[in-house]
């Protein structure tokens, strides 16, 4: 085994015993497909509140616009802050006042949503999460799908990213981490003020992303890609706007 390859698999074998990722905020996340020439009127009824959400006394939720890549148009965060809370008996009550109230308002979305897939996931605080949205308008999206007993090795890995992002002085991602719904084990928001700023890394010097990528526990820059493809079984990318 060559010296690269001896410092790869520390490097590796310590970030497959980091602990766990702890549970932090819970979220609802909802990717929406509009159904064909449906994709304004659901903006609309985002823009105007979403369905039953004002009159339950709920939080609205955060969205964003598919620009490209997967098929989902919509993706919305409903902050729930713990499945206690959000579920606790007087919150059901006015959840389901509040659908009757607005039953036309929920009937004219199902209609004019032709898939939707949602997962828990456990993020960081709403607070960070309005003060990431309220600077950017223009969001990566990377979802995966981890391979059997990776999840934790992949939350580290999105980590030690974060970690790479910093010492560029590039933006880091927030993590959300499913808790349970649909099989996206992990994903990960990264958010930027327009096209512009999100493509600012690539102006970065080779040299210095090597030894960002080092610093941060990979074997260089061109390693971080070919490591996390170690650890999932789907990955899907996704380009997005914000919703104004």
């Amino acid at each position: 085994m060559n010296i690269a390859c001896l410092v790869l698999t520390l490097r590796l074998g310590a970030a497959a015993g980091s602990p766990a990722p702890q549970p932090g905020y819970l979220y609802r996340a909802a990717l929406v497909q509009a159904a064909p020439g449906k994709l304004l009127e659901v903006v609309d009824l985002y823009k105007s509140g979403w369905p039953g959400v004002k009159e339950s006394g709920d939080a609205p939720p955060f969205a964003m616009r598919h620009s490209q890549g997967d098929r989902w148009d919509l993706l919305l965060l409903f902050p729930m802050g713990s499945q206690a809370e959000f579920y606790a008996a007087e919150r059901i009550a006015r959840r389901h006042r509040a659908s009757e109230l607005a039953r036309a308002a929920l009937d004219r979305l199902d209609d004019a949503i032709a898939w939707q897939e949602d997962v828990f996931v456990y993020g960081p605080s709403v607070e960070e999460l309005q003060a990431r949205f309220a600077k950017a308008g223009f969001f990566h999206v990377e979802m995966f799908e981890t391979l059997p007993g990776r999840r934790r090795d992949l939350y580290r890995q999105r980590e030690m990213e974060n970690a790479y992002l910093r010492r560029l002085g590039l933006p880091e991602n927030l993590i959300f981490v499913r808790e349970s719904g649909a099989p996206w084990d992990l994903f990960t928001v990264g958010f930027y003020r327009d096209l512009k700023h999100y493509a600012e890394g690539a102006d970065v010097p080779s040299a210095k992303q090597d030894e960002a990528a080092k610093a941060a526990g990979f074997e260089n820059a061109g390693g971080i890609g070919p490591y996390l493809r170690t650890l999932i079984a789907l990955h899907h990318d996704t380009l997005a706007v914000g919703i104004r």
